[in-house]
Parts: structure tokens; C-alpha cells; sequence
């Protein structure tokens, strides 16, 4: 994403020469990837592409490797068939091409994908990460779905009307120091003092040093070996942050399992032998 003060220049990066380990489905009106680990789990994450979509194959390595992880990863196609930006596309169209894909206007999609992880693939604890245009969507996704425990927005633009205060769960934002549209005083001003003032959920601002726009999954570190710890670094910071929260036990869950025992044990006690 871009400055809104001029068109978005995005650069794709490196494109992976990576060949996908899991299959594409059908939730409900949207095409999907979906990339399983090999053990059963009930966690799952939605991976939410950027301008270039759902098929590129940045995104999907990062949906296998949240699968090597432990997670149930699904990747929509959020854009509903219509087609992804390219490198090659007239720039001075994009704002018109942007107004008919509002990362915000998504919720018939996510209850599609929602539905999809629940019915299908027996999720329950659920967490949602999105890169560039996609980490737009999460922050709309954070105050909107729940269940949702976990979110990681990557480079995501900011802008003076959103409202990020009203997190409904933990959320990680991850920017790079020099980041040509998305400028540190933006992430100072409109989101990190906002979160300060409001935000009631647990929440991290962080800025990679020397890094660009999409260095975490648009970047090879094979490629880049000076950007390399950046890189890594990024992702495992990211798997972190889901397996802490995607994890945490609610608070009436820890009460409840206490409180079944102890019953358990009064009467045991109480009972006439």
C-alpha cells in the first residue's frame, strides 16, 4: 500500500520460485488455499494477501510455513475472482482499481472462511495475519470478529479516520524503518498514540531497522544476506505472537476447570463412607 498522498508505487519484491504444498478449495462463494500440518489441530489462521492476491507465491510459503507450525492456514481469494494488481499495471489507474477492493467492506468473505475453518476443518482457535493490503483487513477483522484471538497486521497503511482502539483481542503491528509508503511519523501519530490512549487489549508496535515496504514476506533472505535477520527475525516474531495468544486459555476456562475438581472433591469429602 501507499501513501494517500500519491499512488502506490508497490513493489513486488522477490518473487518466490516456491511450488505450494497444499490445495485450493471452495468456502461458500470464494476460491481458497489451504495448507494443513501433519498432525490434527484445532488452531487454525487466515492469511490475507496484498494488492498482487491470493495466488502469488509469497503468500502461500507463508500459509506452509504457519502449516509447519502447527497451523490450519487459509489463504482466500478476498478479491472474489476479480483480479490482482500487477507489476505491469497503468499505476495512474490504481485508485480506481483500489475503490472496488475496500480491505474494510470484507465480513461476507470472512463468515465464508470462518464457517469453512469451523464446519470443515474443526477449528477453534483462530488468528489472522495479512501482508500490505491484507494487513488493512486484519485491523478491520480485530475489531470486528471475536474469535478471532490474535492478529498480526504487516505493513498495513494507516489513515486518519480509523478507529484502531477498539481491538477485540491482541494484535501485532509489524512496519519497517524505511517503508517509502507507509513514513514512521503515520505509525507514530495515527496508530501507536491512538493505541496508547484507548486501546483496553494487549497490543506491540514494531519497526524493523533498515528494512523496506513487504520485507517480511516479500523479501528472500538468500537473496538479501544483510536483510536476513530482519526477515527471519520478522516471521518468528509473527509465529510467536500467534502462539501466544492463539494458545491463551480464557480466563472462565481456567476458572471453570478448577472449580469442577474442587466440587468433585467436597463431595467426596462430605459423602458419609
Amino acid at each position: 500500500m501507499a501513501n494517500e498522498s500519491r499512488p502506490c508505487l508497490c513493489d513486488i519484491g522477490d518473487r518466490f520460485d516456491y511450488e505450494s504444498r497444499g490445495q485450493e478449495v471452495q468456502a461458500e462463494h470464494i476460491k481458497a488455499y489451504v495448507c494443513k500440518p501433519p498432525a490434527s489441530t484445532d488452531k487454525a489462521v487466515i492469511v490475507i494477501h496484498d494488492i498482487f492476491g491470493w495466488q502469488l507465491p509469497n503468500t502461500r510459503y507463508m500459509a506452509d510455513m504457519l502449516a509447519a507450525h502447527g497451523y490450519i492456514a487459509i489463504c482466500p481469494d478476498f478479491y472474489v475472482g476479480r483480479e490482482a494488481w500487477k507489476p505491469s499495471d497503468d499505476w495512474s489507474n490504481f485508485d480506481d482499481w483500489l475503490k472496488t477492493r475496500d480491505a474494510r467492506k470484507i465480513n461476507k468473505e470472512a463468515d465464508a472462511v470462518l464457517k469453512y475453518l469451523k464446519e470443515q476443518c474443526g477449528a477453534k482457535k483462530l488468528g489472522v495475519v495479512g501482508f500490505c493490503w491484507g494487513g488493512i483487513a486484519v485491523r478491520h477483522l480485530m475489531m470486528t470478529y471475536p474469535e478471532l484471538k490474535a492478529g498480526v497486521s504487516l505493513n498495513g497503511l494507516i489513515k486518519d479516520s480509523d478507529d484502531i482502539s477498539n481491538l477485540l483481542n491482541p494484535a501485532f503491528f509489524i512496519f519497517a524503518e524505511k517503508d517509502d509508503f507507509i513514513p514512521l511519523r503515520q505509525v507514530f501519530t495515527l496508530l501507536e498514540q491512538k493505541l496508547k490512549k484507548n486501546c483496553k487489549v494487549s497490543y506491540e508496535v514494531k519497526i524493523y531497522p533498515g528494512q523496506t515496504h513487504g520485507c517480511i514476506h516479500r523479501r528472500r533472505e538468500d537473496i538479501n544476506p544483510q536483510d536476513k535477520p530482519y526477515i527471519e527475525g520478522g516471521r518468528k516474531d509473527m509465529i510467536n505472537w500467534l502462539n501466544k495468544y492463539i494458545n491463551r486459555r480464557e480466563k472462565n476456562e481456567e476458572v471453570w476447570k478448577f472449580i469442577v475438581p474442587y466440587r468433585r472433591l467436597c463431595k467426596t469429602w462430605i459423602t458419609p463412607g
